[in-house]
């Protein structure tokens, strides 16, 4: 069953870039939507029906970690899982996101055949 997906960035360029990797990696997904940050995804999630949350972590307003922080606290979307795509994927700041919750991260930039071998599983 197609899943749906939730991308969260702060920039318009890398969601279409993270949307057309997804596509071009052949994975079998519903609706894809979008936020800016993690207020906006927060919103998303109450209101629509997301089956995996990709977020960056650096966004105004409510950055990933935050977001992971916000949404662990929200019965209704806190079993929703999070992948982490980002520039910042050292050891700290990737496992302060996995101890909030997220399942795994990839790192900006990547390539179709990427998304497909880490995402491809989830999706």
């Amino acid at each position: 069953m197609a899943k749906n997906v939730l991308l969260v960035d702060d920039s318009s360029t890398m969601r279409k870039i993270i949307s057309r990797s997804l596509r071009q990696a052949g994975l079998d997904f519903g609706e894809i939507y979008e936020a800016g940050d993690g207020l906006e995804a927060l919103a998303l999630l109450e209101s629509e029906s997301v089956d995996i949350v990709l977020s960056d972590i650096n966004m105004p307003n409510m950055n990933g970690i935050e977001f992971l922080r916000e949404k662990a606290n929200r019965p209704a979307i806190k079993d929703i899982p999070v992948f982490m795509i980002s520039t910042e994927t050292g050891d700290d700041i990737i496992g302060e996101a996995k101890s909030l919750g997220a399942i795994g991260a990839l790192k900006k930039p990547f390539t179709p055949e990427k998304v497909n071998e880490v995402l491809g599983p989830l999706i």
